[in-house]
């Protein structure tokens, strides 16, 4: 059998050898493709509904004092996601996609009733553990599904319209948590919407079809362009992010980075803004803007890593994302907050679709969704990271301390990021 890849306009690849034609590229699956962008966008307000609300909620509703305490909650939600993006990767890659997906929205339906009835802080952090594995299992799955139904032409903008409709409904679902909970309390503004958000999520689900047939239509294509066929083992997948292969190793801490600094956004910048004097609304609409922009502007930068390439936007939008965290270290204007906020926003825009990107061109089809697992293991460790650093740091020297290190740390991914990556657009492939 002859394939070949083709633009988005010109072609996809078909394989003739079967009944029904099955092809890559986002033409030719639109309809699946569409379907899993607003079940990722479902996926995206789950986490939303804790942006604004939750860190207020440990403060007024159960007298956590120590922003250490307070921070766990983001902990663990990063630390059971972590690792249940590496078991969905696993999953996946033994043609368990859909029921990957469905099992994530099972696991998230008890989260709205356990924060509501909540009798104490730690259910909520217990409540933020099965969020994490629905986030992990749901969120994972949607993006190697994409990756799988568009082939390798247009990964950069399969990621950013699944980045947009993920974080778009983190901001939106932010606003409206912050805005119910000033009318109806605090809990009830995340609860009551988070189980109308997971219903519906799992549900729409139901009608997602797999994408095994994509997987062995284009693990066809790339053998007859590679030597290494034969999928590595998980363990070789983790030991080259760990150092040795300078691509592996360069997505994964620029993405442990990435959330480290994101969840410093989650868990401190609430704190920060309430403590400065804005109201619940006020504070509601700062912390949104962030990821507002930071969605909306994937629609370009996505498609922008496929002409440019990963590495430019992956650096420049690292350190554009330290000096904006440095910037609202530094101030205690609210109109200087929302210029610092959207540059943060444009740099992690830069940033998130083309790291994604660049772990599809390094893996081939038959690992991918081991390699997109161990990438998001590395990534989602930031919120451990960023959660403990930012609340110890908070405990003994301030919120703008713990802001301002983390600003630092992550202009310095960027510079790591430039001195070892190498270009990946032309499909690089790892030395596993």
């Amino acid at each position: 059998m002859t394939t070949s890849a083709h633009s988005l306009a010109g072609g996809a690849i078909h394989d003739p050898s079967r009944h029904s034609a099955v092809a890559l590229g986002l033409r030719a699956n639109w309809p699946q493709f569409s379907l899993l962008v607003v079940v990722n966008a479902f996926v995206g307000a789950m986490v939303g509904l804790e942006r604004s609300v939750m860190p207020i909620i440990a403060r007024r509703e159960f007298g956590i004092a120590s922003t250490t305490a307070i921070l766990l909650f983001i902990a663990t939600f990063g630390l059971t996601k972590a690792f249940t993006n590496l078991a969905s990767g696993w999953l996946a890659d033994r043609g368990a996609r859909r029921r990957v997906l469905i099992a994530g929205w099972v696991m998230g339906l008890p989260v709205p009733f356990l924060i509501l009835h909540a009798p104490n802080w730690w259910w909520i952090v217990g409540a933020n553990a099965l969020l994490g594995i629905n986030q992990g299992l749901a969120w994972s799955t949607t993006v190697i599904m994409k990756i799988d139904l568009v082939g390798p032409a247009r990964r950069g903008l399969a990621m950013g319209l699944n980045e947009f409709a993920g974080y778009g409904a983190v901001a939106v679902a932010g606003v409206v948590s912050g805005f119910v909970a000033a009318q109806y309390g605090l809990r009830e503004g995340t609860a009551y919407a988070g189980f109308v958000i997971a219903t519906t999520g799992l549900v729409l689900s139901l009608f997602v079809r797999d994408t095994r047939d994509h997987v062995r239509l284009e693990t066809q294509a790339s053998v007859t362009t590679t030597s290494n066929s034969t999928p590595p083992r998980l363990s070789s997948i983790l030991g080259c992010s760990l150092w040795s292969d300078p691509g592996l190793f360069s997505v994964s801490q620029a993405g442990l980075v990435n959330n480290l600094n994101d969840g410093l956004a989650w868990g401190v910048f609430p704190l920060l803004f309430v403590k400065s004097g804005l109201s619940l609304r006020q504070m509601s609409i700062l912390a949104s803007l962030y990821p507002a922009v930071w969605s909306v502007a994937q629609l370009a930068t996505g498609p922008l890593s496929d002409r440019w390439g990963r590495q430019g936007p992956v650096v420049v939008g690292m350190i554009a994302q330290g000096a904006a965290l440095i910037a609202i270290a530094l101030t205690r204007d609210f109109a200087a907050w929302v210029v610092a906020l959207i540059v943060l926003g444009l740099g992690t825009a830069l940033v998130y679709p083309a790291l994604l990107a660049a772990v599809g061109d390094l893996a081939q089809p038959s690992w991918r969704g081991v390699a997109v697992g161990v990438y998001r293991l590395w990534r989602d460790l930031g919120y451990v990271v960023g959660a403990l650093l930012a609340g110890v740091v908070a405990d003994f020297l301030g919120m703008s301390a713990a802001v301002m290190i983390v600003g630092v740390l992550t202009a310095l991914s960027g510079v790591l990021f430039a001195i070892r990556f190498q270009e990946t657009r032309a499909r690089i492939q790892p030395s596993i």
